[in-house]
């Protein structure tokens, strides 16, 4: 119970710093001889409880790789998730993270996984790779993006086994393409040290950090947009429909133009299309004068949001208007606020990667993939929920 009360403080130390984690996202374990404590799928880090840890017998866990899976990517998934699923321990009725079976490769007692923005701009960036060797390849590995579940385990394996083989020891970090960041260690203060290392090391390279200062609007413009949203944000989503609005210097630099707008208009990674869908929709403004005092006209948005349905078959989460802000449209406010933070991140992201070449997007499979997966469908429908 000891060791378990040190997770929950280790958890609730990342998982409520909007750094390190956002809304549903990261995840942390810890492991003795025969069990393998892991966040329960659709719970909070920042308020994780005990009750918040399913509990694993490895050895069932562990007896997963010996297991033949299908290489049909729906049936490989569904039959891993069933495996997981039973080795849960008896009694045990919480659903694991999918990243179980990665947690238990590693063999350091407590593992902490988190996306902070700006690590992420390592992971989503061009030279991420190239970055990644220059600074970690010593203490750390380097994972590319692969679809999550059972081909992300198995590919952590195989990196995990190759760096035993160059260094005779296991790495303590892990930097995933277009995810995130893994660490482990024997205890808390061990965690604590490695993930400030990495952060100020990442920092020490970084030559722009984002601008999130707030900008003032138009009242009248953002009045005219917020009721044009709200009117679709209800036909789509039902009448507790929520909206959550923000204006930055970094919106503002990316509603510039189409050409400014390039680094958000794909997903940088798994979370940001849970949370804040696939695509953001910017409402540019008109060449010439725009109407409301320099923002697009009510008329103008509610053409970009049957543009994005027509294209996509679901309404859009993000909408970002030239002249205002971010507006994030949702099923309610738990998932509207979770969606605008998403947003937040994604500018975070985009412009730390300018150290460092660039952004890189998820590529439209992998999107597709994270879109139809069934365990990121149930984690969305848990953000929605209110969870």
């Amino acid at each position: 119970m000891a060791d378990l009360s040190a997770l929950v403080a280790l958890s609730r130390r990342y998982g409520s710093d909007p750094e390190w984690v956002l809304a549903g996202g990261g995840n942390t374990s810890f492991k003795n001889q025969s069990r393998l404590y892991v966040k329960a799928s659709g719970t909070s880090l920042g308020s994780i409880s005990t009750e918040g840890f399913c509990e694993i017998d490895r050895s069932k866990l562990d007896a997963m790789w010996n297991a033949k899976y299908s290489e049909d990517t729906e049936a490989r998934e569904e039959a891993a998730l069933a495996d997981l699923m039973a080795a849960r321990a008896p009694g045990e009725a919480k659903r694991p993270s999918v990243e179980t079976l990665m947690h238990g490769l590693f063999p350091q007692a407590y593992v902490v996984h988190t996306h902070p923005a700006a690590i992420n701009g390592i992971t989503c960036g061009r030279m991420g790779k190239a970055t990644f060797a220059r600074l970690f390849m010593e203490e750390g590995i380097w994972v590319p993006f692969v679809d999550p579940g059972y081909l992300l385990a198995k590919t952590v394996r195989s990196e995990l086994e190759a760096y035993r083989a160059r260094h005779g020891r296991v790495p303590g970090i892990m930097l995933m393409q277009n995810h995130g960041l893994l660490v482990a260690g024997e205890s808390p203060e061990e965690i604590e040290e490695r993930s400030a290392g990495v952060m100020a090391k990442v920092l020490g390279e970084t030559k722009r950090r984002p601008d999130l200062s707030a900008l003032s609007v138009d009242a009248e413009a953002l009045a005219e947009a917020t009721a044009a949203l709200t009117r679709l944000a209800r036909a789509a989503y039902g009448e507790a429909a929520a909206i959550r609005f923000r204006s930055d210097a970094e919106t503002a630099l990316r509603s510039a133009s189409r050409e400014a707008f390039t680094p958000l208009s794909s997903a940088f990674s798994p979370d940001h299309i849970v949370y804040a869908g696939h695509e953001f929709v910017l409402v540019a403004a008109p060449s010439g004068a725009a109407p409301s005092g320099g923002s697009p006209s009510a008329g103008a948005i509610e053409a970009a949001w049957k543009d994005y349905g027509a294209r996509n078959g679901i309404a859009p989460r993000i909408v970002v208007v030239a002249g205002l802000g971010a507006f994030a449209c949702a099923k309610g406010r738990v998932a509207a606020e979770a969606a605008i933070a998403l947003y937040s991140d994604a500018c975070k992201i985009a412009a730390y990667a300018e150290s460092f070449g660039g952004p890189s997007h998820m590529t439209r499979e992998k999107i597709d993939f994270i879109r139809n997966w069934e365990v990121e469908k149930y984690r969305s429908s848990v953000s929605a929920g209110g969870r």
